[in-house]
């Protein structure tokens, strides 16, 4: 393939600077009249297809705008969505503004001012007028854009309120895990990295009481609607990146710096159903940070729903403590009575030294105390 490349250039180099040649043979006998009518009629043609290329490329942006329309995402599903969308669409179109008016002018230009015999082009010095308007006006617009784009992020990055409902979500390669508070007064357990492995995938810190009654999913996150949500975000391994698309959110996961978001979901599931018409509708958090070969599958479901639908879901849920009472180990000797509700009645019932607390029974005694014998 790089010969034939190679190859082709050189033809085409040869086929050019033969075009050229016979260009300039040609040029020099053609009289000055000859030459004058050739330039002018070569004007003429240019600009004609100026215009008509102004036209048809307006035409076809138009038509590329219109089509494109249906793959656009439905209105925001949140309201620091919704204002960031009309931020970008403000900015939009003053650029297109903008844009069709300077080379609408160089194609007009390009077409009005061609060369014609007898015309001689006008020459301005300086316009101090004519510089402090294409200096002052797009510097108001800039100042009015910027103003308007620190506010609006100043407000979305603000410190969540007190009343907002946390959750967590840690990324790793190549899902996400969704950690939630439980019934402790809306109150996430610590973590501490030091302790991840395959039964506790996020780390939780079980010297904390707080962790109890801490569970996780990995195949959804479930979140009330119209109340404020504070979205804690970590991750595991690289960098990651979670992505709601139709609530605008977007925040970086990395590894060992957490990060947060804050935003407020008030449209449900089923409601934006109704909305796009799609029965199948749903949302999802995905990934926008390249982090591997599995990236392409690193999704989980959002289901937004009403406050009641929420609790009663969370209800049912149960402690990672209570599917893995092997955790339990972790508890300090000075909580386990505080946990214990939340383990099942085999785990509770073993010694309260965490060193025996979970291990197998055999005739009446612990495997441990059998061994010291």
């Amino acid at each position: 393939m790089v010969y034939i490349i190679a190859l082709l250039s050189v033809v085409f180099l040869g086929l050019a600077a033969m075009v050229v040649s016979r260009m300039g043979a040609a040029v020099k006998n053609v009289s000055g009249s000859e030459e004058e009518q050739q330039i002018g009629m070569s004007n003429r043609i240019n600009g004609a297809l100026m215009m008509i290329f102004l036209v048809l490329g307006l035409i076809g942006a138009t038509w590329s705008f219109l089509y494109a329309r249906q793959y656009f995402l439905p209105e925001a599903s949140s309201p620091h969505g919704r204002r960031t969308d009309f931020l970008f669409w403000l900015s939009m179109s003053i650029i297109t503004i903008a844009f069709v008016i300077t080379n609408a002018l160089l194609f007009i230009f390009a077409w009005k001012y061609q060369h014609k015999e007898g015309r001689k082009a006008a020459y301005y010095p300086e316009n101090h007028k004519l510089e402090l308007i294409w200096t002052v006006v797009p510097a108001v617009v800039m100042a009015i854009l910027v103003f308007t784009g620190w506010r609006a992020w100043r407000d979305i990055m603000s410190e969540a309120p007190a009343n907002a409902q946390v959750f967590e979500i840690v990324g790793k390669q190549f899902n996400w895990i969704a950690r939630y508070p439980g019934v402790d007064n809306n109150k996430l357990g610590s973590f501490n990295y030091k302790l991840i492995d395959n039964s506790n995938e996020t780390g939780i810190d079980y010297t904390d009481e707080a962790s109890f009654d801490d569970f996780t999913s990995t195949s959804e996150l479930h979140i009330p609607a119209n109340k404020p949500v504070l979205l804690k975000i970590r991750a595991r391994d690289v960098l990651h990146s979670v992505f709601i698309p139709h609530l605008r959110v977007k925040m970086d996961a990395v590894p060992g710096m957490p990060t947060r978001f804050w935003f407020i979901a008030d449209k449900t599931t089923d409601e934006m159903k109704n909305i796009t018409g799609n029965p199948d509708f749903t949302y999802e958090i995905a990934c926008t940070e390249v982090c591997g070969q599995g990236h392409f599958s690193m999704r989980i479901r959002l289901v937004v729903e009403d406050e009641a639908s929420w609790q009663a879901w969370c209800k049912q849920q149960k402690p990672l403590l209570t599917s893995s009472p092997e955790l339990a180990t972790r508890i300090p000797a000075n909580l386990k009575a505080k946990a214990a509700k939340y383990l099942p009645s085999d785990a509770t019932a073993a010694p309260a030294d965490s060193s025996t607390a979970l291990l197998p029974k055999t005739g009446g005694v612990t495997i441990a105390s059998a061994k010291l014998r």
